[in-house]
């Protein structure tokens, strides 16, 4: 059994005492990605986090999750104890450095090598040596720090892109990742793939004094969140939004202003594009298109804040009077929810 702590285990001087600023850290992970030998040289004093078909290893820390690192040394020995050759650490992808220059990788034990020699390893051998569990993503991001969500977003998105990517849409041959798994390249014909996001909008619409909220049959029971699809081909954010607006709820949108954006691994690899708009005046008659949403309704300033303030949506209190919740703090849906909650209350004549 290999013993590891909560953020990796036998750690390496670093190679600077200075903590490096964003500008060098970016500098340094260009480097690494441009040049194969200085990430395999990377490898040796940096950290990996581990995954299993996708499922991120965690370990729980006062009723959280936490994601542990292991060093090179220990992941050796892992996969020595394993029966597993040590070639399969060039499975690896490179997603971070700390700001000492240490290198941090991202590796599936689950999915097929590249390999030849080596196989997929068994989730529970894994899970006993490592001491802790493969967890879905999905399941477990709502109760882990966000430093940790985004380098495993980051993680899970480019093992899955390079998992369905392996062979040229041109010729058929095998593709080759390079070192740092930052692109992948056809030896047949030099043709190089790099690892793509889909743009998502996703959409809090208002009428000025109400907010419209929908949900789909795959949401947890009684949440309701912003409209959201993928940008058509040839299409603006500006026009994505007014063609989701009217395609899911029969709207027009009069405004739109962009708030901010978000990474999101699911279903695949999707950037997430948030605004907000405004209907046009007297038309927030909601025409539902049962193909996307189950439901969709206009709420007010006080349901959405209630909703807001809600600490278990999980569980429906006894005392409550409208059962519905919206996404957690780590959802962007949250965050535009919360924009517009905030704007209402500003703008709101004092009592």
């Amino acid at each position: 059994m290999l013993t590891i702590c909560s953020r990796g285990g036998q750690k390496p001087t670093p190679r600077h005492r200075v903590p490096l600023s964003r500008a060098a850290r970016t500098r340094y992970l260009f480097e690494l990605k441009e040049d194969d030998d200085a990430c395999k040289k990377a490898q040796q004093t940096g950290a990996f986090y581990l995954f299993h078909r996708l499922a991120p290893l965690l370990q729980t820390s006062e009723r959280r999750y936490v994601a542990p690192r292991v060093s090179l040394l220990e992941l050796e020995k892992l996969l020595e104890k394993c029966g597993q050759d040590t070639q399969r650490i060039e499975d690896s992808v490179l997603i971070g450095c700390s700001e000492q220059q240490e290198a941090w990788f991202a590796l599936d034990l689950g999915l097929n090598s590249s390999s030849a020699v080596s196989t997929s390893l068994q989730k529970s051998q894994m899970e006993t040596e490592l001491q802790g569990s493969f967890i879905e993503l999905r399941k477990a991001l709502f109760q882990m720090d966000m430093k940790d969500v985004s380098l495993l977003f980051t993680a899970q998105a480019l093992l899955s892109w390079h998992d369905a990517h392996q062979f040229c849409s041109r010729s058929g041959q095998p593709t080759k990742k390079n070192m740092a798994g930052s692109k992948r390249v056809c030896p047949f014909n030099n043709i190089i793939y790099y690892p793509q996001m889909a743009p998502v909008v996703i959409t809090l619409v208002s009428d000025g004094t109400r907010c419209l909220l929908a949900r789909q049959s795959s949401f947890p029971k009684g949440m309701y969140s912003a409209l959201a699809g993928f940008c058509d081909i040839g299409e603006s954010v500006e026009e994505a939004v007014r063609r989701e607006v009217a395609e899911e709820v029969g709207l027009e949108v009069e405004s739109l202003q962009y708030s901010t954006s978000q990474h999101w691994p699911f279903p695949n690899c999707s950037l997430m594009i948030a605004c907000h708009a405004t209907v046009k005046p007297g038309q927030t008659e909601i025409q539902l298109n049962l193909k996307e949403l189950e439901a969709a309704a206009w709420f007010s300033h006080d349901e959405v804040a209630t909703a807001l303030r809600r600490k278990n949506p999980y569980i429906r209190q006894q005392n409550e009077t409208f059962p519905f919740w919206v996404p957690p703090k780590l959802a962007i849906a949250h965050q535009l929810i919360k924009e517009w909650v905030e704007k209402q209350t500003c703008s709101s004549p004092p009592a």
